[in-house]
């Protein structure tokens, strides 16, 4: 008789004992593992050593192999880096002997309780004005591409953005690993598939990129673009597939696009790199830019639009829809930042008027007295 999945899953996570309070604590962010008697966790954005230890290297090591097993991977000499999932969905990667001294792992933890913009401007991450900018950018269907570091909240933003998709509309999810949870209806998620130690069964996000163009999708949604699916995102973006979305890691808006730049370069596909660049500059259309901040707070800094690519000086062109400001540390130790409309309009503004949309009433007022200056 098998064993019951919970009975199997509740099993697995007694190996991870000595970090299981951390992965029920909703204010933990991260577990880091670096062997058996170093355990850090990020709490509220701070990272902190704790108390807690494994018995011994092999108590960590078994609790590997378990989940690895539970993965269907395997951990050894041969394969020392895994990457998977625990049960309730937190991302596991670990980096075992020979290719390091102790087991190091990161587990980033899995929050069943979707962030939603309403969240994320109470958080102080956005102003009303900036919410209301991009829901109007995201039903008119631009393409948005939401970059940051590591830990800066990209997946967050990406969740709380596609609240804005209208229902109805069919999206497809691609991602390496499960973790974007669109609240919609009519969702389609696929996820890439590991080979085995030979590589067999082996299912890439390109692979599953091609797939999608074939599965009539309203809108296509990569959790993270990582590699030469940077491409085929690119091509659908300017074939009629707008109002795709996607995570890049990236530290600035200039930076993505030319990540975003490098990642299709990895294509087996050969394309001029003008007519590379070009492409690029046409498909994406806005970039919200996620940061963690030196306090630990995670804020949208820039909502920048690419508005073309120059040939003669080679880069591309961006303007900023809204921008953070720092005004100062305030006693406590957190940042007094504000995060403000610069004037600029996109290009879409007409667009967005026609299909009875409006950007905030913060935007018009930036753009009258942007205006102002210049005559004067």
């Amino acid at each position: 008789m098998p064993i019951p999945k919970e009975v199997y899953e509740e099993t697995l996570l007694n190996f991870f004992a000595p970090i299981r309070p951390f992965l029920d604590d909703p204010k933990v962010s991260e577990v880091m593992i670096n062997g058996p008697n170093q355990i850090f966790i990020e709490r509220r954005g701070k990272i902190e050593m704790t108390d807690a230890k494994f018995p011994t290297m092999e108590a960590l090591m078994s609790a590997l192999r378990n989940l690895a097993q539970f993965v269907g991977a395997m951990v050894d000499d041969q394969h020392p880096i895994l990457e998977g999932r625990l049960p309730d969905g937190s991302r596991v990667a670990a980096v075992c002997p020979p290719a390091a001294e102790a087991p190091m792992v990161s587990i980033r933890r899995f929050f069943r309780e979707t962030l939603t913009v309403q969240r994320l401007v109470e958080f102080g991450s956005m102003t009303p004005a900036a919410a209301q900018a991009l829901e109007s950018l995201v039903i008119a269907k631009q393409n948005v591409i939401v970059a940051g570091g590591t830990g800066s909240g990209k997946t967050s933003m990406l969740n709380a953005l596609s609240s804005f998709i209208p229902d109805g509309e069919r999206i497809v999810i691609i991602e390496d690993t499960r973790e974007v949870q669109l609240q919609k209806q009519h969702v389609v998620q696929l996820e890439a598939k590991h080979g085995d130690s030979k590589g067999r069964g082996k299912v890439t996000i390109r692979d599953l990129f091609r797939a999608t163009l074939r599965m009539r999708p309203d809108r296509i949604v990569v959790g993270e673009i990582r590699g030469g699916e940077a491409l085929e995102l690119i091509q659908a973006m300017t074939s009629g597939h707008g109002g795709c979305m996607g995570t890049a890691h990236a530290t600035y808006p200039n930076d993505t696009m030319t990540r975003l730049e490098t990642m299709a370069m990895m294509s087996d596909v050969e394309m001029p790199l003008s007519a590379l660049r070009v492409q690029l500059a046409s498909a994406i259309n806005i970039i919200v830019q996620c940061a963690r901040l030196s306090d630990g707070s995670r804020k949208t800094t820039h909502i920048a639009e690419c508005v073309g690519y120059d040939p003669h000086t080679q880069t591309y062109q961006l303007a900023s829809i809204f921008e953070r400001r720092t005004l100062g540390r305030r006693p406590d130790g957190t940042l007094d930042t504000v995060l403000e409309a610069t004037g600029h309009l996109p290009q879409c503004t007409e667009e967005l008027h026609s299909l009875g949309l409006s950007l905030s009433d913060e935007v018009y007022e930036a753009a009258r007295r942007r205006s102002m200056e210049h005559e004067g």
